[in-house]
Formats: C-alpha cells, structure tokens, sequence
C-alpha cells in the first residue's frame, strides 16, 4: 500500500532499491535533496542502513561523520563493493572520472554484476547527463523533478525547527503547512529554502500570512527561468463586466475541479479556449478564472520559446509543459494561441510542438486548468478545438447594451468612484459597437481631464469623451465581422444570445 506522505521524488528511490538494480544517475544539481533523500529512505529501511557519500574533494565521508578518507574514483568505487551489507552511497559529479577513465567504467561495470539484489544503491549526482555507452543498460537514469507536495511539507516541517531555535514562530498545524507548500510547488528546495528564510525576516514567522511574501518570490524565481511568467491574480468575476454565460460555467465548473482527487479523471475540468474580438475581456477573463479558482496563474511565452535562446523550440516548449505539471494544481495561460499554433503547423518543428501540446492536453495532470485565447480561432487546426482537448470554446462578442453599462461601472469603482453617482443610461446609445478596452480608455480619459482641471469627475466628461473614439467595430469593420460570423454556430456565446449588428 503507498504512503500517503511519501513523496514521488523518494518512492522513486525506494522502488529502485527495492528492483534490487545496485546504480543509478539523478541528473540535479540539488545535492542536499538527494542526501535528504538517502537519508530518509536508510532511516524507513529496517534495519536502518548507512549512508555514504564521495566526492573528489572530500573523499569518502559516513554521513554525520565530520570529515572523510580520500580516495580516487577507482578506490571508491572498490570501498562500495567491498561494503559489508546493504547501504546507499551518493557519489557526486562522477561523471567526470567516467568520461576520463576507462577503467572506471568498467569498475562500474564490474560493481553492477557483484552487488546486484545485495542492497546496495550507489547514485551518480550530477547536474548534466552523461552516461557511457558501455554501462547505459547497467544504470537507472532518473531526471529529479521539482518537489511535490508531500516533500515540501517535509521540508516545511525541517525549517521549522530551524526557525523556532532562531526565535522565529512558525504555525505547524498541517493545514497551514500544506497552504505554504502550495505556495512553494514548482520551486526546487533550495529555492524554497530561500524563499522561506525572505518571508521569515521580513515577518518573523512563518503562517498563513507569509502566503502573500513566498507567492512574491516565487513570482520572481520562476519569471528568471523565462519560458514561463507568474502573474499575480488580483481579477475576481466580480471585476469582469457582462459574460454571465462564461461566469457560470466557471463557477460550476470550480466545483468540480475541487472534487479532482475524488472524481473520474474524465468529468474533471481541463480547461477552456476563449476567442473572440480583440479588447472584449478575453485576457481579463483568464485572469478571472485563477480568482475564482483560488490558483496561481502561469503564462507560457512563446516568443522566448521561438526566441532560441532556450534550445530548440520543441523541446523549450516540452520543458515548459513539464514544469506547470510539477507546479499543479494552477492555472495556465496561453495568450494569442494561434501565434504559436496555428493550421500551417503541421510539419517541422512547428508540427512537432503542435503534435506535444495535443498529446499533453489530453494526458497532463489532474490539477492543471488551462486557459487559452485567441483572436482568430480559425487559424487553429480542428484537431485542437475538437471536444477532448478544452472542455468549452467560448466566443466573446463585442458587449451589449447593459453590459457596456456594467463594464462602466467596473471601471468606476476600480478607480475609487461610486457608480451610482452618474448617469450612465445616455451613454448606451453613444458606445454601441464598442469594446470593454475602449469604455476603459474612456473611463481614464476623462479621468485625466478633470485632473488637470482640478475638480471631480462628471456625467459631460464622460459623454464628451465618447464624441472622440472611433470604435475597433468601424476601423476592423471585416475583420470583426468574419470573427463573428465564424463564430455564429461553431462556438459558445460568453454572453446571452442576443446581438448588437
């Protein structure tokens, strides 16, 4: 029977020990994760085993031991053999000597055939890959992911203690601790580390409220990697006017996707594709969706996918698929889509990336809710929009009447106004065919002119203002109407049923 609190990272461990295989190579430069791993896994095994660990610096030290015998890499590998009983043995950066020495391979070579089903574990540490052809079939290969949620918690409880013994106070109970943990996932440990030691200092403690302070780090951590961008999510429904459809879907659907663990992997949510006019609140809807799920929300860029400076594209875009799934349960945007994949992406390394993100949206992990936009959906291939991939492709039409209305009132408030101070209803006839970002931008710019004329802001500066906006309904007038047109009876309206043409 699995052990709920067992993390993935040590399950792996253990299941390669217990397979009886004495090698494997974890290729992560987290080299106290490793040996917090080893330790963990010698302390469940009974009798509980010794841990040892090599280094060309320091030679072969017994973990707790305060300092160690040097040996080369031939002498080590020969101490490994000749250990009595099981035991696990973490050789860091060794794959040095095995790219030098062909003795050493096939010391590993012999080491493999003499301790094999003896309990013994020797595991390769290195932060880059490199395994000899010669040995490649005698050696587990692991890739050590980020921590999951039950190793967090572990670490969580490790920090603990060393904040207490500092003077800090830390809330323990399990709950607080897994709401820190989440606020961790996606992060390696020693980013973890740091990003506790900063919400520490600034609040000397560690509980709940440090949520906010380690959410900021990780914001900052995760931006630096550049493929994928957190972004804070301060939009609730509540601040996205009109879209009643769309809204309750959402909330119907939250439900659901807080009974993930609980329910068949096929009713729960995986995600929805929103198209439609470009400034009608599709970007602001995503945004909204984070809220409302109570998630952080993640952007895929895709111009630094395309940018190169990642490796190749597809395999850029993989990592990046790879490392949401380690940060779930969240919420993931992918903007403007259809630059990225569009029809023509059916060969080459446009096809490639195509043919990963259809496999991985059917097959990614429970806790992952992705949010996509687009402007010109037809511009996606049918295999992307099909049922099975998004749950949902709903289509944002320029706002109605009352919903322009609302979209003002947002507005209002956001700034600090009473809406109900104004009134609005006149500019119903005036605003028709406009879009929420031009009711916004009137909002602010009649803002702006009763700042510099030192008063408060009125009903004429607002009415005055709309006299000078051409709408994106006129400028685009084709464009928005092919949109609209494609989307009549191929996609879900976000609002009700009826039309502004």
């Amino acid at each position: 029977m699995t052990d709920a609190t067992e993390s993935r990272a040590l399950r792996s461990l253990r299941d390669i020990t217990e397979s009886g295989r004495p090698l494997a190579y974890v290729r992560s430069a987290e080299e106290r994760r490793i040996m917090a791993l080893l330790r963990e896994a010698a302390g469940r095994s009974k009798p509980a085993l010794p841990v040892w660990t090599w280094s060309l610096t320091e030679g072969m030290r017994r973990d707790g031991a305060k300092s160690g015998k040097e040996m080369g890499p031939r002498a080590a590998l020969d101490f490994v053999t000749a250990h009595e009983g099981p035991g696990y043995f973490l050789f860091k950066d060794f794959h040095e000597p095995m790219r030098e020495s062909a003795e050493v391979r096939r010391r590993l070579r012999d080491l493999y055939e003499q301790s094999l089903d003896t309990g013994k574990l020797l595991v390769i540490c290195a932060p880059v890959k490199f395994i000899p052809e010669e040995i490649e079939r005698s050696i587990v290969y692991v890739e050590l992911a980020v921590p999951d949620l039950p190793e967090l918690v572990g670490f969580l409880h490790r920090e603990a203690e060393a904040i207490a013994a500092g003077g800090g106070t830390v809330d323990t109970t399990e709950a607080t601790l897994v709401q820190l943990a989440r606020a961790l996932q996606g992060l390696t440990l020693d980013d973890a580390h740091h990003a506790v030691r900063r919400a520490v200092a600034a609040r000397k403690a560690l509980d709940a409220g440090s949520v906010p302070l380690l959410l900021e780090e990780k914001r900052l951590l995760v931006n630096r990697a550049g493929l994928i961008e957190y972004i804070p999510t301060e939009t609730g429904l509540e601040h996205v006017g009109g879209l009643d459809i769309l809204k309750k879907w959402l909330l119907e659907r939250h439900k659901l996707f807080e009974m993930r663990d609980r329910i068949s992997a096929e009713i729960v949510p995986k995600g929805i594709l929103v198209m439609g006019i470009s400034g009608c609140g599709k970007s602001l809807s995503i945004k909204a969706i984070a809220s409302c799920f109570g998630l952080p929300l993640y952007r895929i860029d895709m111009i630094e996918i395309f940018s190169g400076q990642h490796g190749k594209p597809e395999g850029a875009f993989a990592r990046a698929c790879h490392m949401l799934e380690s940060m779930a349960p969240a919420v993931v945007w992918f903007d403007e889509i259809e630059a990225g994949i569009n029809a023509q992406a059916k060969e080459g390394e446009l096809g490639r990336i195509f043919a990963f993100f259809l496999t991985w949206m059917q097959e990614k992990a429970r806790g992952l809710f992705v949010g996509a936009t687009a402007n010109r959906i037809d511009l996606l291939p049918a295999e992307m929009i099909r049922k099975g991939r998004f749950d949902e492709v709903f289509f944002v039409d320029l706002p109605l009447d009352e919903e322009r209305m609302e979209i003002f009132r947002v507005h209002l408030q956001r700034r600090g106004l009473d809406p109900s101070r104004f009134n609005l209803e006149p500019l119903k006839k005036f605003t028709k065919g406009w879009t929420g970002a031009e009711i916004e931008q009137c909002v602010v710019s009649a803002l702006t002119t009763a700042h510099l004329q030192d008063r408060e802001l009125t009903d004429a500066d607002l009415f005055n203002l709309t006299a000078n906006v051409v709408p994106l309904s006129k400028t685009m007038k084709e464009q928005v109407e092919m949109i609209r047109n494609w989307a009549f009876d191929r996609a879900v309206r976000a609002s009700p049923r009826e039309s502004v043409r």
